[in-house]
């Protein structure tokens, strides 16, 4: 019989089958994150990441970004309207995090403020209006909407953005909604981030 240990303390890995001995992790990892922790279970590895992410650069994600809304456009002359609701959305995301990688480094903000240390610690959320505020980005987007509706009633299709949208089902008028929202030239939300970033 097998020395039933906690797996993260054991000195040699037992090896039960993952689906029986590590079914716990399923529910906290997704698939790709998943196969990862399999791995370093099977390898004996007992200090698991948290997250392995790809290290991005305000370049980098300004590209993507870009990409993402190419993408997007694709996908709506596929009449794929979940998916170009979707990447429509993750494209501004992209936009705002940029613009807080330019915001730490013009502004030095993570030495003058704790709070928003605190709060960069959450640059992982996909909420929009989180992410403008952590760009630094309330006042003048604030000032800015106030002179031009047009962004202004944007912003507000924009701002519902989700990424658990990649779940949903999304009509042709939503995902046309947004991508206008975001693209329009010059009042689009995209076009104004650009100028920011």
């Amino acid at each position: 019989m097998p020395l039933r240990v906690h797996p993260f303390r054991a000195a040699k890995p037992e090896r039960t089958p993952f689906s029986r001995r590590y079914a716990w992790a399923a529910r906290y990892w997704d698939g790709h994150a998943c196969s990862q922790l399999v791995r370093y279970l099977e390898e004996g590895v007992y200090s698991i990441p948290v997250r392995e992410v790809a290290s991005v650069n305000r370049v980098q994600l300004q590209q993507l970004a870009q990409t993402r809304l190419l993408d997007a456009a694709s996908l709506l002359k596929e009449a794929r309207w979940a998916a170009a609701y979707y990447l429509t959305g993750y494209a501004i995301e992209c936009g705002f995090k940029s613009r807080i990688l330019r915001h730490l480094g013009d502004t030095g903000i993570i030495f003058r403020d704790q709070k928003y240390l605190t709060n960069l610690a959450k640059c992982w959320s996909h909420d929009l209006v989180f992410l403008h505020q952590l760009g630094g980005l309330e006042a003048d987007f604030g000032v800015a909407r106030g002179a031009n509706p047009t962004l202004d009633a944007y912003w507000g299709v924009v701002k519902d953005w989700k990424e658990t949208s990649r779940y949903e089902d999304r009509t042709e008028a939503e995902a046309r909604a947004l991508y206008e929202a975001v693209t329009h030239d010059p009042h689009g939300v995209f076009r104004w981030i650009q100028t920011r970033w």
